[in-house]
């Protein structure tokens, strides 16, 4: 049967497009917003977009070990299915059949769900997280599940049970923590965005060691349900991008009140792409003069000030601030993010949840055993801190104290709010370290997340987004914080700067090019 002049007329089109942006046009180094445009305009199928990310998959990932589990098959026959559907005009998503990736802590029903651990290394999760469910009701294609520490518990992707994640701006390089995969796959154009999750920074630090950009929602905005916990008032889940544009896209899908998450907020929608203005004229921005001290590399300083005098230049207001509680920031959040640890991984004992030990000659061996092979030195470290701290005889002293200095840096962050509308910071004092120099020294490790914790504490909303790179060519990225579902304006500021600096125009992992 003759194909209409229509058909013909679009296949053709499409062929000169391809030419003349060449095979021309990068598939891969699209942003999710310019992938969206080309399916609009039938320059491109989801099938052409997935099956350039699953090649690049099949051709990359032995170098990144980005992945913990591949769904490339599944994902390509999804995506067909999903062309069919547009062809007969079935499709109410602009964003059906854009690929993804999910950190995996987030329960994808009937895929492997192990938080990177020997403990979960066999579960299959029943159900869907309720970020999952909202990605599947736009016809999102899932590439696969994204490496992690283990239980979310680190700042390098070094204590995953099942492989080391390394940075695409230099292989030698940690890609950050937790959602180190999540982070290192957008880098190394193996997804074109991704989940991650944020409990003291998991989201912001590994992008900025990655040079994408990370955004950890004020807590409540988003879901918890379907996400594996390990600290239950500190956890979010949230999106990292290529860009500020499409960091406002996914976080328009995973927002929104759940009745399953009784920390979920119940607010009206919004749509967070119409406040990308580029306009900071009057904006005022507070700089804690805290995090800027000891302990701040000197580029990364550099860095920041330079992002800070491009502020000044769009007319934005900016002044020195203090916030002198930050400082113990560090302290409270480990002894509650244990405390809380130790609470959820309870569950894990081998007999409701989780890996069983086979050699054993009563209960009491049963749990040591399956609790000792199933979890890594990490995670053990942090429940035996968290047992410590919520022990009757140090409850009062360090639990309860944390709980108390944690309602001082709320009290602190709502005062700074009072005058200014974002504050910036680092978002990491160190571009991205070398494998294996800091995974043996858990102090020095915790330091990285020193600029980022605070924000979790208060319940805040953080972005990360690139503002330059160092003498190594490793990215450095800039922490904007705002009050609490003010996600605007974070955003705004963050779009202002990344249209005026350009960073993915200037800067590229030399990895895979």
């Amino acid at each position: 049967m003759l194909k209409s002049k229509r058909e013909i007329c679009l296949k053709y089109q499409k062929l000169y497009n391809k030419m003349m942006g060449g095979i021309l046009v990068d598939i891969t180094n699209l942003t999710v917003h310019e992938l969206m445009e080309k399916l609009g305009n039938n320059e491109l199928t989801s099938e052409e977009i997935t099956k350039a990310y699953v090649d690049r998959i099949n051709d990359k990932e032995k170098d990144v070990n980005a992945f913990v589990t591949t769904l490339c098959d599944e994902a390509l026959e999804k995506a067909k299915k999903i062309d069919e559907k547009r062809k007969s005009g079935d499709i109410k998503s602009n964003l059906a059949g854009i690929p993804i990736g999910i950190k995996d802590n987030l329960c994808t029903k009937g895929v492997k769900t192990t938080c990177s651990s020997r403990m979960l290394e066999d579960f299959i999760a029943p159900y869907d997280a309720t970020v999952v469910e909202n990605l599947n009701n736009e016809d999102l294609i899932d590439l696969g599940k994204l490496n992690m520490d283990e239980f979310a518990m680190g700042a390098s992707t070094e204590y995953s049970y099942f492989k080391k994640t390394s940075n695409p701006w230099n292989l030698k390089r940690v890609p950050g923590g937790s959602s180190g995969g999540s982070a290192a796959a957008v880098a190394a154009e193996l997804v074109p965005w991704a989940l991650g999750s944020d409990t003291g920074g998991s989201i912001r630090q590994p992008a900025s060691f990655c040079g994408v950009v990370g955004l950890k929602p004020t807590y409540g905005l988003v879901s918890r349900y379907g996400l594996v916990a390990f600290a239950s008032s500190l956890d979010q889940i949230g999106p990292i991008t290529k860009d500020v544009t499409d960091a406002a896209i996914l976080l328009n899908l995973i927002a929104g009140h759940d009745e399953r998450d009784t920390t979920s907020y119940d607010m009206p929608k919004k749509d967070y792409t119409k406040a990308l203005k580029g306009d900071v004229k009057g904006l005022k921005i507070g700089i804690p003069k805290e995090y800027f001290g000891e302990g701040i590399n000197e580029e990364v300083k550099e860095k920041l000030e330079e992002a800070i005098e491009t502020y000044k230049k769009l007319g934005a207001e900016v002044e020195e601030i203090s916030l002198d509680i930050a400082k113990y920031a560090l302290a409270t959040y480990y002894i509650i993010a244990c405390a809380e640890a130790s609470s959820n991984l309870g569950r894990f004992d081998g007999i409701r949840y989780g890996h069983r030990a086979e050699n054993f000659s009563n209960l009491k061996e049963l749990y040591r055993n399956s609790r000792s092979e199933g979890f890594g030195a990490e995670v053990k470290r942090r429940i035996i801190l968290g047992t410590y701290v919520l022990s009757s005889g140090y409850y009062d002293a360090y639990y309860k104290k944390a709980q108390q200095v944690r309602t001082l840096v709320k009290r602190e962050f709502d005062k700074a709010f009072e005058k200014y509308d974002v504050l910036l910071t680092p978002t990491s004092p160190t571009v991205a370290f070398e494998m294996g120099t800091r995974s043996n020294n858990p102090l020095e490790m915790y330091l990285a997340d020193i600029c980022t914790v605070s924000v979790n504490i208060a319940g805040l909303p953080g972005i990360s987004i690139p503002c330059g790179v160092n003498s190594e060519n490793m990215p450095i990225g800039m922490q904007l914080i705002g009050n609490k579902f003010e996600e605007e304006k974070i955003l705004n500021a963050a779009y202002a700067f990344e249209k005026e600096y350009r960073f993915r125009d200037k800067f590229r992992p030399s990895f895979g090019k």
